[in-house]
């Protein structure tokens, strides 16, 4: 089992600290500390999006805590790996939850936030920004789950909407069988039919069977194509596309991995339209776009990509509501001031909970140009 605070500390000190809550925290709250607690994928499924949006939410934390903290308090998100395990995640979770913590942040996977439900749904605690986008999320069953990125009816409509201003609204699927690409795969079939397009074929990538399932969407003769996979599987299935001849759109969901694919595509990735869920990470016109460049330069975090900027705005909103919350935090103090960011504006990215508990609506296409580059 790995405990991770921050991809730049030991392991064992987060290890120490969660073995010391009990006798400290009450709800996650000490007098010095507000802790949160996140299971996430730092290395195996996943990881590739999931690290990127764990470092982006520590970087905004620690800028927070070096000013001061909350009322005198400081974040501590700790992190336990999951490896991309949702049994792991359940785990996990069970740890954080019985040792103590104001509040759950960040999870990866629909599958795991799934699996690490049952333990918070009777309590106070919410899950909060997971990134993860099943529809079920933003419904009556998952009541203490609070996304702030939309899902994948949002996702699937920007598609549909973008293949009609072509004249291509007949659909085919290629679609991975890992359980975030399944969730994708039932907002399509729900939400596509709906918007007036039409879904032809659908072919699963089994294990070593990209070819075969090409063929199998190519022979409907589709428009346009979604392709429904990591950035690993997609780019394998866009090769593969494009040299059978196919010149139509070609689709991908922000679990795609927007700049990730780019980068596994390159040239070849040309015509590839992919959706993102915030302001693109090269775009100084978005000033939290530009704050959190500047922050991950001082904190030499690497290279910065869109999921580094999901977890940045994740943890800016989640501070803002902490703000709101005052001097006496609580997990039900906590829920109401979530429910209190009405319609505020966070270095231009937009937040809306009152009323419902998906805080963006924004939904962009990214198009991978003839360089390998991602343009708007």
């Amino acid at each position: 089992m790995h405990f991770t605070r921050s991809l730049a500390r030991p392991m064992m000190v987060a290890a120490l600290a969660l073995l010391g809550w009990s006798a400290q925290a009450q709800d996650g709250i000490t007098k010095t500390s507000i802790v949160l607690g996140q299971s996430v994928a730092l290395i195996g499924p996943g990881s590739a999006l999931a690290a990127p949006f764990h470092a982006g939410a520590k970087i905004y934390f620690d800028k927070v805590n070096a000013a001061g903290g909350i009322n005198g308090r400081k974040i501590e998100l700790v992190t336990l790996d999951d490896r991309g395990s949702p049994a792991l995640t359940e785990t996990n979770t069970k740890k954080l939850v019985d040792q103590g913590v104001l509040a759950l942040f960040g999870y990866y996977g629909s599958a795991q936030v799934a699996k690490a439900y049952p333990l918070i749904k009777d309590s106070e605690i919410v899950l909060f920004a997971p990134m993860s986008a099943a529809d079920e999320f933003r419904g009556a069953k998952y009541a203490n789950v609070f996304s702030v990125r939309p899902g994948y009816a949002e996702e699937a409509a920007a598609i549909a909407r973008h293949a009609e201003t072509l004249g291509a609204r007949r659909f085919a699927v290629v679609y991975a069988s890992d359980s975030e690409s399944l969730a994708a795969l039932d907002s399509t079939e729900r939400t596509l039919p709906s918007l007036g397009a039409t879904l032809s074929v659908k072919a699963a990538m089994g294990s070593g069977a990209v070819a075969n399932s090409v063929d199998t969407v190519l022979a409907a003769k589709p428009q346009s194509i979604l392709v429904i996979a990591d950035a690993n599987g997609a780019a394998s299935a866009v090769r593969d596309i494009r040299a059978k001849g196919f010149r139509g759109p070609i689709y991908g969901y922000s679990n795609t991995g927007e700049s990730l694919l780019a980068e596994e595509l390159g040239p070849e990735g040309a015509g590839v339209v992919v959706v993102r869920v915030v302001p693109k990470s090269e775009n100084p016109k978005a000033a939290v776009v530009r704050e959190m460049l500047a922050d991950a330069q001082s904190a030499n975090a690497g290279k910065p990509n869109v999921y580094m900027v999901e977890g940045y705005i994740a943890a800016r909103v989640l501070t803002e509501a902490l703000r709101r919350v005052g001097r006496e935090p609580s997990r039900a103090k906590l829920r109401k001031a979530i429910e209190g960011l009405d319609n505020m504006t966070l270095g231009g990215f937009r937040v809306h909970f009152a009323d419902d508990r998906t805080g963006s609506k924004l939904v962009e296409l990214s198009l991978i140009d003839s360089q390998g580059k991602i343009r708007e």
